[in-house]
């Protein structure tokens, strides 16, 4: 698209904006009064043949972003020099720093929230894409594809739940059974494996509760599920194990350079000279790359809803299901739409919607949107009730205005590597980034050894011979049978005292994630580690004993326990018997 045709776009939506050519970018400056023109302003100018990408610093008049920093401040990352400084603990991040742990470096990972998969990779359904709905030419293409094929050995090895049923979208309409067909061709010749439409009566063997008015649909056999969540926290405790450190409630504050070159990183617990930065900082990710002088993209956050079910209702989905999503296969959408999704712990989850908006840390969740959304759930499971909900939870995703991954070395600054823009698929997609720029890291570091600001000092960089890529997990004991527990709770007693009833989760259990490679103890990092407060009552009988056994094992007071980070406080101290 030549220039002019897009300055004339971009100024029939915002007349007053500037718009410039810099360093291969289209940028994109001045003000507007209402958040979608911006965003639409900031799609009109993609042009992917012509630009790096789209910088869109348009701000919302009356608008002041809020950004949530650490009140921890001290000095004990203060002149640290690793090999490698990886900014975000998300799956990528996570990904990216256990692959790296196979190899003898010095690598810090920093995680401005009080744990790892505190963002995107905590709220969402943990969806295993296919790929299909890809262009082949985009890097979501390639790195979902590669990453669904090492899902399966993946999740041996860190022992993490993982399910391959397959992926459904069916239709109603005899003109969406056209296009199926072409897509199911389409996917023979990209070289999908087992992609064909099946009619209904087929389709009913993949998802008996299809919905009357389907006439069939595409099943997708590569579709799987995991839990998002266990497999960040499992990536980095072997990462962590295969000593990469980890420091969590780590902001990065800005950035020291020279010529290109970053020759300080700063945080509020200190100043780091690392020899190369990944930029794994999800929604953050333009901004550090911005400090970095690298930036060729910006983040327009997308919010995202989705309902948890309780588990008798697991029964109505066995894949993840929805109707087809012809918008955005016909490029007039940016999500996969709503689907129904069987989660590997035997819930349903409802979502996710999408909804752009310019707070990257608002995950409010508003009852008109969870009311959308199980209204038109429900023309796909008419047996849905809003009494089988039990949880909702919003996300909001980091997409560029390419709506692609943006997966690089450094462009303007030799020592970063990009890992921005990763919204779906980016769960399925996490491994194969990290494979890609564990590669990049390795190159770079070899040639630049001796430089004066090493760590290993070699130009050889060695293999690391003690990792090891699994990772030992501790009993489940809901999943055993009676003889297994029994067994178990002859060997510790813990294992015997049920702590939360909805999960069946044992004293024992919590006690082990404390003492995993990857403690955080607080009420929402157990939950997330072993399941306490995730069933039907959400913890409202399980919270006080869970904090109780923290705080015996910390050897802290109870009202020291915290929900999430420093600042989430629960109780102020004790009540009875305190005062005269």
């Amino acid at each position: 698209m030549p220039y002019n045709k897009l300055l004339r776009k971009i100024k029939k939506l915002l007349p007053n904006v500037a718009v410039t050519e810099e360093r291969g970018c289209i940028v994109l400056r001045g003000e507007a009064d209402d958040w979608k023109t911006a965003v639409k302003a900031g799609q009109a100018a993609v042009n992917k043949k012509k630009y790096h990408g789209v910088i869109n610093d348009i701000t919302l008049n009356g608008f002041t972003p809020r950004l949530r920093l650490p009140s921890t401040r001290d000095n004990s990352l203060d002149g640290e020099r690793p090999d490698v400084l990886i900014i975000g603990g998300g799956i990528t991040g996570c990904a990216i720093a256990r692959e790296l742990s196979r190899w003898k470096l010095d690598v810090i990972l920093t995680e401005k929230g009080p744990d790892v998969a505190n963002g995107q990779s905590k709220a969402n359904g943990g969806v295993l894409h296919v790929g299909l709905n890809f262009s082949p030419k985009s890097q979501k293409f390639k790195y979902c594809i590669r990453g669904n094929k090492m899902y399966g050995e993946l999740s041996k090895e860190l022992d993490v739940p993982f399910e391959q049923n397959g992926q459904v979208v069916f239709c109603s309409k005899l003109w969406e059974k056209f296009l199926f067909h072409l897509m199911s061709a389409y996917a023979k010749k990209v070289g999908y494996s087992g992609v064909r439409y099946m009619k209904r009566k087929e389709l009913l063997k993949h998802e008996p509760h299809l919905p009357a008015y389907a006439i069939g649909g595409l099943f997708m056999p590569t579709g799987g599920i995991t839990n998002p969540c266990e497999m960040t926290v499992a990536l980095m405790e072997n990462a962590a194990k295969n000593n990469v450190r980890i420091c969590l409630n780590t902001a990065v504050l800005g950035m020291e350079l020279s010529d290109g070159h970053i020759t300080g990183v700063k945080t509020n617990r200190g100043t780091l000279h690392p020899r190369l930065v990944i930029n794994a900082a999800g929604v953050h990710s333009d901004e550090i790359a911005d400090m970095a002088g690298d930036r060729t993209f910006s983040i327009h956050p997308r919010r995202g809803t989705d309902i948890i079910t309780d588990k008798k209702t697991g029964y109505l989905i066995k894949t993840s299901m929805g109707k087809a999503p012809f918008a955005e296969i016909l490029g007039k959408s940016h999500t996969k739409g709503v689907a129904l999704i069987h989660s590997v712990h035997g819930n349903m989850l409802i979502g996710p919607n999408a909804v752009e908006t310019p707070e990257k840390e608002n995950t409010a969740t508003y009852r008109n949107e969870t009311d959308d959304l199980i209204k038109e759930q429900q023309k796909v499971a008419p047996a849905l009730k809003h009494s089988d909900v039990i949880a909702y939870f919003t996300g909001v995703r980091g997409p560029t205005y390419e709506e692609d991954f943006v997966v690089r070395r450094g462009i303007f600054t030799d020592n970063i590597i990009e890992a921005a823009g990763i919204q779906s698929p980016g769960i399925t997609a996490a491994p194969a980034i990290a494979a890609d720029i564990t590669e990049w890291t390795l190159e770079y570091l070899s040639k630049t050894a001796g430089s004066g600001n090493t760590a290993s000092g070699d130009s050889t960089i060695e293999k690391n011979k003690d990792f090891s890529p699994h990772r030992t997990v501790p009993p489940r004991l809901a999943m055993m049978d009676d003889v297994a527990r029994a067994a178990f709770i002859k060997q510790n007693p813990d294992y015997g005292i049920i702590v939360c009833r909805c999960e069946e989760i044992s004293r024992g259990e919590i006690l082990d994630a404390l003492n995993s490679p990857l403690c955080v103890p607080t009420l929402d990092g157990i939950k997330r580690r072993v399941r306490p407060g995730m069933g039907r009552c959400q913890g409202g009988f399980c919270s006080p004993l869970v904090m109780q056994i923290i705080a015996e094992h910390q050897g802290v007071s109870l009202s020291e326990v915290k929900k999430s980070s420093p600042e989430s406080i629960i109780t102020y101290g004790e009540t009875k018997g305190s005062a005269p």
